[in-house]
C-alpha cells in the first residue's frame, strides 16, 4: 500500500465523464520543487493528479476525479480532450533539456503500485497506459526513452512486444523520408489504428518521421531515430495484435 501525502493544486475542472487512461510524463525541470510548485501556481494554469519523486515518495495534486490540467494539446485515437479522460502522473526527472538520466527503481516501483491502485477504481486498458510523446509526438519527449516501459509491461501495466528476428527480417528495407508507396501506408495505418493521429497517404514525410520516432519512444528505445526499420514495424504488428486482444477481451467480459 502506497503513502500518498497531499499538496493540492488549484489547477483543476470538472470531468465530463470518468477516466480510462492513464499518462505519464517526467517533470522536465531542474529540481523536484520547482515542478511541485509550478503544478501548483494557479498562474501556470498547469497541474497533474500526482507526482512521484526520485525517491518513490508519492504527492497527490488533483482528485482523481476532477480534470487535471498536463495535457496541452493532444490526440489518441480520436480524442482531442485528453486531460478529459486521464489521470496524469509526472515523474521526477530533469528530462532531456535538463540532464536526462535513468529513473530509480524506488522512484518506478511507485509508479507501478500507483497504476495498480488506480485501475482498482477506473476501467483502463493495458493499450490506454500511455506516454506524453504519444499524444503529442510533435511536442512532447515525456517520459522518453530511458523511461522502462518494458518492466511497467512486466508487472501487468502496459503492453510490449519484442519480436523474433525472422519476423525482423521477413520486412525488407527500413522506410523513411521520402518513401512512398504501399509499404508507407501500410506503416502509417497501423500506427493510426494504435491511436497516433496522422492519417495514411502513403508518404513518408517528417510528421510520419515524428510519428514513428514516438512510437520508438514508447515500444523500441533501443534506437528513437524515426527511421521504420524491420524492428519498429514488427514491434507495431505485434503491440497492436495485443491492443486488439485485449479489446476483444473487454468486449467479452
Amino acid at each position: 500500500m502506497l503513502t500518498i501525502g497531499d499538496a493540492p493544486s488549484p489547477n483543476f475542472d470538472q470531468r465530463r465523464g470518468p477516466p480510462d487512461m492513464v499518462l505519464l510524463h517526467y517533470t522536465g525541470m531542474q529540481t523536484a520543487e520547482a515542478a511541485i510548485a509550478r503544478l501548483r501556481d494557479p498562474e501556470a494554469k498547469v497541474s497533474a493528479h500526482y507526482v512521484i519523486d526520485e525517491d518513490g515518495s508519492v504527492l497527490r495534486l488533483v482528485p482523481e476525479e476532477r480534470r487535471a490540467w498536463h495535457a496541452g494539446k493532444s490526440w489518441w485515437k480520436g480524442e482531442t480532450d485528453i486531460n478529459a479522460v486521464s489521470i496524469g502522473i509526472e515523474i521526477v526527472n530533469p528530462g532531456h533539456e535538463w540532464g536526462y538520466r535513468d529513473f530509480p527503481d524506488a522512484q518506478v516501483a511507485s509508479v507501478i503500485a500507483l497504476i495498480d491502485e488506480i485501475r482498482t477504481r477506473w476501467a483502463i486498458e493495458d493499450a490506454r497506459i500511455l506516454g506524453h510523446s504519444d499524444v503529442a509526438p510533435t511536442r512532447k519527449e515525456d517520459p522518453g526513452e530511458r523511461f522502462p516501459w518494458k518492466l511497467l509491461a512486466a508487472h501487468r501495466q502496459g503492453l510490449w512486444f519484442e519480436p523474433a528476428q525472422e519476423r525482423i527480417a521477413a520486412l525488407g528495407p527500413p522506410l523513411g523520408i521520402g518513401d512512398e508507396g504501399l509499404g508507407v501506408h501500410v506503416l502509417q495505418a497501423g500506427l493510426h489504428r494504435l491511436g497516433y493521429e496522422p492519417l495514411p497517404d502513403g508518404k513518408y514525410t517528417e510528421e510520419t518521421r515524428i510519428t514513428v520516432q514516438a512510437f520508438q519512444r514508447h515500444w523500441r528505445p533501443s534506437k528513437v531515430d524515426g527511421v521504420a526499420d524491420g524492428e519498429t514495424r514488427a514491434t507495431l504488428m505485434g503491440v497492436l495484435q495485443l491492443a486488439s486482444a485485449e479489446s476483444i477481451t473487454g468486449v467479452l467480459n
